[in-house]
């Protein structure tokens, strides 16, 4: 009995499915009308559906488009010139067209890539022709700039009108993605695509289909069928029934800037939790929670602040998930440059598991080696903040920059340097590091004898300085050996003089005020 249920069930399910299919396929032929289940929130109604990236790019236009703000609208960069005028009209942010050469990079290269849903505007000719009968005669709109045609007695579900010949669609929330798509069929259809700068200033560089197949190994078969993917894409109207033409601009206004408020991105301790392609991300993640100095035990307080880029004068941690990702990046950059992306702002492809194992026992051999040094046996015993603390805050500390992440950076871009591009040993290396720490050379850096003093510590202010990370990386590879040019032995030289000059007043290593060419440089280890 049950069987027959069953199959009766089943066959009256295909017949359905038959007559819906009919139905659709009667409705939505030739792009005039789109599937869209119609939702309702904070009092504006919304429809939901999928367009082709090809539809997408030919029949959606930048907000800039809008008649409303035409009377500003720069053609040459898609932009509205904002001034006294336009500030109260203006719903976008300015359009970068420096990131249209990467999205579309991204698009075609990475295979696994996703746009989320984009928010448009459905507006009508009639909008802006104050004397259109579609406006009675206190200005407000009979009918709303979206027609919907239920399939369903609660109306939920139906078609929606987007029709080129009745109604014209702007990107609200999705410009850049817009502009992306835009380029993809650009250069599926000429071959090749500008790099433009943000303005959308001309430039002789292009990228090609060419540059897609050989850099990314993308084969002309895959990029052919990208303009048949669907986007999400979710449609408001310009101007809803019973609304007058400027009640209606703020409502789109004030729809956008909610969009954007709530929409809080990702700060760099939180991508270097989630990124999943980024391999110097991948490879701190594992060191945070795996090496013994660092890893959760316990009975002891966290090592890693996992969420923000700084640490604490109180806190107890030795450094922060995003240190750890820029250490990673600044000392196995050397080894693995293609790891990096190729254009800057392209997403970069996941390294293979093999070359990440092989990456990950490189930085593991790094913090086994930095648990060597004096400055952080003693973590086996005592908390961070007394060796973070400077000398004249409360309860004194020790100023030493191994426990600040400038200088954990600073020392992993220059041990990255001296192994993976001059070929030194880290033992050798190592053996030279821990004699300098023992001898006090990464603490008190808030006092003149300190390689660090106006490197990285700030003499005016009595702070930590992050500018100088560079030139402490440069400082590290001179003391152990890695710097033999004379040249750039007096560009260091002058540059760390310049680094201990105070409002003219340069400082020497005993405290003393002097003449520039006076500081030289430290004896090396």
């Amino acid at each position: 009995m049950k069987k027959s249920v069953s199959t009766s069930a089943a066959v009256i399910s295909s017949q359905d499915k038959k007559r819906l299919s009919d139905l659709l396929a009667k409705y939505i032929g030739e792009n005039k009308q789109l599937l869209v289940q119609k939702t309702e929130m904070g009092g504006t109604q919304a429809y939901v559906g999928s367009v082709t990236l090809e539809w997408f790019a030919s029949q959606v236009h930048f907000a800039s488009f809008l008649p409303l703000l035409r009377s500003k609208y720069n053609p040459d960069t898609d932009n509205i010139e904002i001034d006294a005028q336009s500030i109260d009209d203006i719903q976008q942010r300015p359009l970068d067209w420096s990131r249209q050469a990467p999205l579309v990079q991204y698009l075609a290269a990475r295979k696994n890539h996703k746009f989320p849903p984009v928010l448009a505007v459905i507006s009508q000719p009639w909008v802006d022709n104050a004397k259109a009968s579609e406006w009675d005669s206190k200005g407000r709109a009979k009918k709303s700039t979206t027609e919907f045609t239920n399939l369903d007695d609660d109306g939920k579900f139906g078609l929606l009108d987007i029709s080129e010949d009745n109604v014209t669609i702007y990107a609200l929330d999705g410009q850049h993605r817009l502009m992306a798509v835009q380029g993809l069929m650009e250069i599926l259809e000429t071959g090749k695509l500008p790099r433009y700068k943000k303005d959308k200033a001309a430039s002789s560089n292009f990228i090609t289909i060419d540059d897609l197949t050989e850099k990314y190994r993308v084969e002309a078969e895959y990029l052919q069928q990208l303009p048949q993917e669907k986007i999400g894409i979710e449609f408001i109207c310009a101007v809803a029934q019973g609304e007058t033409r400027e009640q209606a601009r703020r409502r789109v206004r004030s729809i956008f800037v909610h969009v954007n408020l709530m929409a809080v991105p990702l700060s760099k301790g939180q991508l270097a939790q989630l990124n999943e392609d980024d391999g110097f991300s991948i490879v701190a993640r594992k060191i945070a929670v795996s090496h013994p100095i660092l890893e959760q035990k316990k009975g002891r307080k966290s090592r890693v602040n996992w969420n923000s880029a700084t640490v604490a004068a109180k806190s107890t941690v030795l450094t922060t998930l995003q240190a750890l990702k820029e250490m990673s990046e600044r000392y196995l950059e050397h080894k693995y440059p293609h790891w990096k992306p190729l254009d800057k702002g392209l997403i970069p492809m996941r390294p293979e598991d093999e070359e990440l194992e092989e990456a990950m026992d490189d930085f593991y051999e790094l913090f086994d080696n930095l648990a060597t040094l004096p400055s952080y046996k003693v973590l086996e015993y005592e908390d961070t903040p007394m060796f973070r603390r400077f000398s004249f805050e409360k309860d004194g500390g020790e100023g030493n920059i191994l426990f600040r992440p400038v200088g954990q950076m600073a020392l992993a871009k220059a041990l990255g340097i001296l192994i993976f591009e001059k070929g030194f040993s880290i033992e050798d290396i190592f053996e030279k590091l821990r004699k300098f720490d023992s001898k006090g050379g990464f603490s008190g850096m808030e006092f003149p004898k300190s390689l660090w003093y106006g490197v990285l510590y700030d003499a005016n202010r009595k702070r930590v300085l992050v500018a100088g990370k560079e030139l402490a990386t440069r400082l590290l590879v001179y003391i152990l050996g890695g710097t033999k040019d004379r040249m750039e032995k007096a560009e260091l030289r002058k540059d760390l003089a310049k680094a201990r000059t105070f409002e003219d007043n340069t400082v020497d290593f005993k405290g003393k005020f002097v003449e520039p060419k006076k500081v030289g440089l430290p004896g090396v280890l």
